[in-house]
C-alpha cells in the first residue's frame, strides 16, 4: 500500500504544470496591432488595465477597492491627470486570469498590467517590467494554526501543498522536488486547485481544513490574516529567492514605461488602504469543513436521498450536498428565517409552486429543493454558451438572488464589457460592485464545499474505506 502511494504521488508531481487557467476571462475589449504609448492614450482618454481577477488584487465592493492594486491604480490615475489641460485618462480596468496577463498584453488587449503578485515573465517577448512595486518579496508556507510546525520544506517531503493557477511557487516547487527525488526521498504532492479560486480562495480553504497548506507570497499572507485568524504564517519558512513585484507594459510604450517608473518611485500606499478590505471581509461567512466526524455521519444518512433525487433532475450529487451543508450544515430538523425548513432551507412558497408539500418530511425537501434547481437550469441558464461549472454557479446565484435579478447583473456585465456566461471573476464583480458580497459569498462557499467533497468523491461514493468508517 505505501509503495502505490508513493508511486501515485510522484506521478501526481510529475505532471505537467497548468498552461493556461481552464476559467476563461472576458472577450478582447480592443485588440491592436500597434502599440499606444502615452501620447495615443491621452488622445483616447482610456488607459486599458489587465488586472489579476483575483479579489485580492482587484476587488470592488459597493465602490469601495478592496482590491491591493486598485488602491495603487487608482493613484496612479491621478498622477497621469495631474497638471493635464486636456482630456483626463481614465481607467479601463480588464479582468484575467493571472496566467492569461502577459499573453493578453502581447496581444494588445490592454496597455498596462498590474498583477498584485508574483509574476514571472518568462519568454514573453517584446514586454518590459516596471520598477518593483514591492521588492524581495519572500514565498511563504502557511498553514492552519494547530497543524504540523516544520523547521523546513524538506519535511514536506510527501506531504501536500495546494496551489492557485499561476502561482510563482510552481517553479520553486519543482526544484526542490527534483532535488528530493534525487536523494531518494518523496517529493511533495502539489495540488494545483480548480480555477474557479483564486489565492484568497486558497486560504480560507487552508483555515477551514481542506487544504493542509499552502505557499503564497508574505504581503498577501500577511493582509488575509487579518480577516482568517487561524492562519498560521510560517515566515522562516521561505520558498526560493525573494523576488520583486511588478507593472508590465509593451516594449515599444517607452513613455508610458517611464512614467509608471516615475510614479512607483514616490509613491506610498496609505495606512489605511486596508480599512474596507477589513470591514468587508471580516463579517462574511467563513467555510468550514464539511468532512469531520459529525459531517461524514450526518452526509452519509442523507446520502442515498440526495443521490436518489440528484439523479432524477441530472444535478451532481455532491452540488445538493454542498448546498445542503451550507443552508443547513446537513441538518434535516434545521429551521430558518422566513419559513425555510429543513435540509435545503426551502420555503413553503418555493415547494409548492415544484407542486411538493410536506416539506418537514427528508424526502419531499429536497425533492422539492432538486426540482426547483433544475427549474432554474432549464428555464434561464440551458444556453450551451455556459460550461457546466458555471451553469451551476448561476443556478446558485438564482437559488439565492432570484434568477431575474441574475440576468439583470450578466446584461450589466456584457455592457462593462466583461464575460456574461462567467460568474466566477466576472458577473460576481458586477455583484460584488452593486450589491455587496452577499451572493458572491454564497455561491463562493457553497462551490468551496463542492470541491472540498469532490476530493473524496471515490470514498463518499462507497469506496472500500466508506465515508461511515473515518
Amino acid at each position: 500500500m505505501t509503495r502505490l502511494f508513493s508511486l501515485l504521488l510522484c506521478l501526481l508531481v510529475l505532471a505537467p504544470w497548468p498552461a493556461v487557467a481552464r476559467v476563461m476571462g472576458p472577450p478582447a475589449w480592443q485588440s491592436a496591432d500597434t502599440v499606444r504609448d502615452l501620447a495615443d492614450i491621452r488622445r483616447s482618454g482610456v488607459l486599458r488595465v489587465l488586472v489579476n481577477q483575483s479579489r485580492n488584487s482587484s476587488g470592488e465592493v459597493k465602490g469601495e477597492p478592496i482590491g491591493v492594486e486598485y488602491v495603487r491604480l487608482r493613484a496612479f490615475e491621478q498622477y497621469l491627470n495631474r497638471g493635464s489641460k486636456g482630456t483626463p485618462i481614465s481607467l479601463k480596468i480588464i479582468p484575467k486570469a493571472k496566467d492569461q496577463l502577459l499573453g493578453a498584453l502581447q496581444r494588445g488587449e490592454g496597455d498596462l498590467v498590474a498583477p498584485g503578485e508574483i509574476l514571472p515573465q518568462g519568454a514573453a517577448r517584446r514586454i518590459s517590467r516596471s520598477r518593483a512595486v514591492i521588492a524581495k518579496v519572500p514565498m511563504v508556507l502557511v498553514n492552519r494554526q494547530g497543524g504540523p510546525r516544520y523547521k523546513s520544506f524538506e519535511q514536506l517531503s510527501g506531504r501536500s501543498l495546494a496551489l492557485s493557477a499561476g502561482s510563482a511557487a510552481g517553479p520553486a516547487l519543482e526544484k526542490l522536488n527534483r532535488s528530493l527525488m534525487q536523494a531518494g526521498r518523496a517529493p511533495i504532492a502539489v495540488e494545483w486547485v480548480d480555477p474557479t479560486l483564486a489565492v484568497e480562495d486558497v486560504l480560507e480553504m487552508v483555515q477551514a481544513g481542506v487544504y493542509p497548506a499552502t505557499v503564497v507570497e508574505q504581503p498577501i499572507a500577511e493582509r488575509w490574516a487579518k480577516v482568517l485568524p487561524k492562519l498560521r504564517i510560517e515566515s522562516q519558512l521561505t520558498l526560493g529567492d525573494p523576488a520583486d513585484m511588478h507593472w508590465f507594459v509593451q516594449k515599444d510604450a517607452g513613455m508610458l514605461s517611464a512614467s509608471v517608473d516615475r510614479f512607483l518611485q514616490t509613491y506610498s500606499a496609505p495606512d489605511n488602504q486596508d480599512a474596507a478590505f477589513v470591514r468587508v471581509y471580516r463579517r462574511l461567512y467563513r467555510v468550514q469543513y464539511p468532512l469531520d466526524r459529525v459531517g461524514r455521519q450526518r452526509l452519509e444518512k442523507v446520502r442515498p436521498t440526495l443521490q436518489r433525487h440528484a439523479q432524477q433532475q441530472q444535478i451532481d450529487w455532491l452540488n445538493l450536498a454542498a448546498l445542503a451543508f451550507k443552508e443547513s450544515t446537513l441538518d434535516p430538523s434545521a429551521r430558518g428565517a422566513g419559513g425555510a425548513t429543513g435540509l435545503m432551507q426551502v420555503t413553503p412558497a418555493t415547494a409548492r409552486s415544484m407542486g411538493v408539500k410536506d416539506i418537514g418530511q427528508l424526502d419531499n425537501n429536497v425533492l422539492a429543493s432538486a426540482k426547483y434547481l433544475a427549474n432554474i437550469r432549464q428555464t434561464f441558464f440551458s444556453s450551451p454558451r455556459l460550461n457546466e461549472r458555471e451553469r451551476m454557479a448561476f443556478v446558485l446565484a438564482a437559488y439565492n438572488l432570484g434568477p431575474q435579478r441574475v440576468q439583470s447583473l450578466r446584461a450589466e456585465a456584457r455592457r462593462r464589457g466583461l464575460n456574461p456566461d462567467q460568474w466566477f471573476f466576472q458577473v460576481e464583480r458586477v455583484a460584488m460592485s452593486s450589491m455587496g458580497m452577499g451572493v458572491v459569498s454564497y455561491v463562493n462557499a457553497v462551490n468551496k464545499y463542492y470541491l472540498a467533497y469532490t476530493r473524496e468523491r471515490y470514498l463518499l461514493e462507497g469506496g472500500p474505506q466508506s465515508a461511515s468508517s473515518n
